[in-house]
C-alpha cells in the first residue's frame, strides 16, 4: 500500500518522477508527465512503472479533492492493476485522467487511462482506496489534523 497524494504543492515522489497537477475537482484529476532518459527501461521505451504511478496518482487524486481551501485528505491505495496498450518512447508527455467510479463511506473506487502526446490510449488501469480517518468528508481536514 502506498499513501496517496496529501497535498500537490507537497509530494516528493511526484518531483522525483515530473509528474505535474493539471486539473483536479470532485471525483477527477488529470495529472501529466514530462518523460524522459531517467524514464526509460532497458529497451529505451518509458518503463511501465511510470505509467503505473500515474494511474495510481490521479486516481488517489480524484478521490482526494477537497472543498475546503488549506484543508487536506489523505488515502491510502489498497489494489491497483494495469493494462498497457502501447509504448512509450521517452521523451513523450503522458497524461492520466483519473475519475471516481463509486465511493462508499470509507472506500473509493477509480478508472484512470493514460494517453500520449497523441492522445493514443497507451495504459488503463483501476484501483481501490481508502480514506484515512478524517479523510472521508470532502471539506477534508486542517494539515496538522489526523
Amino acid at each position: 500500500m502506498t499513501d496517496a497524494p496529501l497535498d500537490p504543492h507537497n509530494a516528493p515522489f511526484h518531483d522525483l518522477i515530473g509528474l505535474e497537477l493539471i486539473e483536479w475537482r470532485d471525483g477527477f484529476a488529470r495529472v501529466a508527465c514530462a518523460t524522459g532518459p531517467q524514464h526509460a527501461n532497458r529497451s529505451g521505451i518509458t518503463h511501465g512503472g511510470v505509467m503505473l504511478s500515474l494511474i495510481d496518482q490521479a486516481a488517489a487524486y480524484a478521490g482526494l479533492w477537497c472543498s475546503v481551501p488549506g484543508n487536506i485528505r489523505r488515502a491510502v491505495t489498497l489494489d491497483l492493476d494495469c493494462r498497457f496498450t502501447g509504448q512509450v518512447a521517452a521523451g513523450a508527455r503522458l497524461v492520466a485522467e483519473g475519475r471516481v467510479a463509486t465511493r462508499g463511506r470509507n472506500i473509493f473506487f477509480c478508472r484512470t487511462e493514460v494517453f500520449d502526446a497523441a492522445g493514443t490510449l497507451v495504459a488503463f488501469g483501476a484501483s481501490t482506496h481508502r480514506w484515512r480517518a478524517g479523510s472521508e468528508g470532502v471539506e477534508g481536514q486542517p494539515p496538522g489534523a489526523g
